[in-house]
């Protein structure tokens, strides 16, 4: 792996505290469901498809590593180990895994990064890594049967679109405008 230079930890840092603020305008707690919904996702993708599959990745890690440090950065003022024994703790494992698909897959559309293939890069790391980790994790955390978890995060499913949606479309005019942003080739990214 090759050394991060300056402005690569600068984008690192800066998504990192996009992601923290997209935490500001809180949660929306649905009903019968542990986890709330918050904007926080939507940094998540932005960081995979603007800033590749390491960058990406490692931006959700720095604010992973910020909150378990105790920094009240998740929606609704949430801070400190404990959020990592909660209900939401798969979602939250599944952020930078969830970048990491993103920035890989965007990675392989670059230069052209059209519209529709940007859509399932990050609907495949946006929504289905995330839920693939956050589901079975709070399953296990509340108690209740895998299926009820599911039939659950279908609550989630509309706004996470909308997410998606806004990132393709960010990431689509972010890449025309700066291309080389992210590596299109392997060792470039990784």
């Amino acid at each position: 792996m090759s050394r991060l230079r300056a402005a690569d930890l600068a984008r690192i840092a800066v998504f990192a505290a996009l992601i923290a603020a997209l935490g500001l305008p809180g949660t929306i707690a649905l009903f019968g469901n542990a986890v709330p919904i918050t904007a926080q996702t939507l940094g998540v993708m932005l960081a995979g498809a603007l800033l590749g599959a390491r960058r990406g990745a490692l931006a959700c890690l720095v604010f992973l590593a910020l909150v378990a440090a105790g920094l009240p950065l998740l929606a609704g003022g949430r801070g400190g180990w404990a959020v990592f024994t909660g209900p939401s703790a798969g979602y939250l494992i599944g952020f930078p895994v969830g970048a990491f698909v993103i920035g890989l897959l965007t990675a392989r559309l670059l230069p052209r990064y059209p519209f529709w293939a940007g859509l399932a890069a990050n609907l495949a790391g946006g929504i289905l890594v995330v839920y693939a980790i956050g589901i079975p994790v709070q399953a296990a955390r509340v108690g209740s049967g895998l299926l009820a978890v599911v039939q659950g995060a279908v609550q989630y499913l509309p706004g996470d679109l909308i997410k998606v949606v806004i990132t393709t479309i960010v990431a689509q005019r972010v890449h025309r405008a700066f291309p080389g942003l992210v590596g299109t080739h392997r060792d470039q990214d990784l």
